[in-house]
């Protein structure tokens, strides 16, 4: 069995991302996992942003299932700490796509986003995914963030939110814990479709990471630190390789 390995950056960031990446990994390990290969320079980046040292982790793998498991992980001086997560399936297996975000600072936690994405044309989750997730109990958050302007990738069960308590923290990481129970659980089960399905399922993966690819906060942040090219090269080979 492949053991996923502690971070490098965890003393150091957020309670909140650390509560959220450990959640991940234990999910993650109830799945057959194998190493996934990133560009050897890309896995573990360091650089300055606005005089700021920056840390950039990514842990990567791969399943039967999923293509790639990727959760990054970054740290800029004091001020910002980031979590960033996606599990892109193989289309042949028909699954959603799991993604969650995190942005904290000294401030609190400015933005937290997790989502079971559907693949499908008709943008719609697997029934039994609706059937199990409708039967969760409803949140309630003091501050829900509007979606951005290309957020029609999400699903209606997108849950986007500025946390402004310990509680609302804790709820946060809980439903992010009952997606990844569901979605790990549906995807032991699935079994492969056919030629015609999976290539419905490729091209709503390639929507979803073109659209996310139009991110342009991230993209700044990474212009500023690396440069363009090297933004455009992250973007589109770690965060959202866009599959043939």
């Amino acid at each position: 069995m492949t053991v996923i390995p502690p971070s490098t950056l965890s003393t150091s960031l957020h309670p909140l991302i650390n509560a959220l990446a450990s959640v991940i990994v234990e999910h993650w390990q109830t799945l057959s996992l194998a190493p996934f290969s990133l560009p050897e320079d890309l896995g573990y980046v360091e650089g300055r942003l606005e005089g700021e040292r920056l840390v950039i982790e990514n842990r990567c793998f791969q399943t039967p299932q999923f293509r790639k498991l990727h959760l990054e992980l970054a740290k800029v001086g004091k001020n910002l700490d980031i979590l960033h997560c996606v599990m892109f399936p193989r289309p042949e297996y028909g699954l959603p796509l799991f993604g969650c975000d995190i942005v904290a600072g000294p401030g609190g936690v400015s933005a937290a986003i997790a989502d079971l994405s559907p693949t499908r044309a008709n943008r719609k989750l697997p029934s039994a995914y609706v059937a199990a997730l409708t039967v969760l109990p409803s949140l309630i958050f003091g501050d829900n963030r509007a979606l951005p302007p290309w957020g029609h990738i999400f699903s209606d069960y997108c849950l986007f939110v500025r946390p402004q308590t310990e509680t609302e923290e804790q709820q946060f990481v809980a439903r992010v814990g009952d997606f990844l129970q569901i979605h790990c659980h549906q995807a032991n089960q699935a079994q492969a479709l056919g030629p015609e399905e999976a290539a419905e399922h490729r091209m709503g993966q390639q929507t979803y990471c073109r659209q996310q690819q139009q991110n342009d906060k991230t993209r700044r942040v990474l212009e500023k630190a690396f440069g363009e090219a090297w933004a455009e090269r992250y973007m589109t080979q770690v965060l959202f390789d866009i599959i043939d």
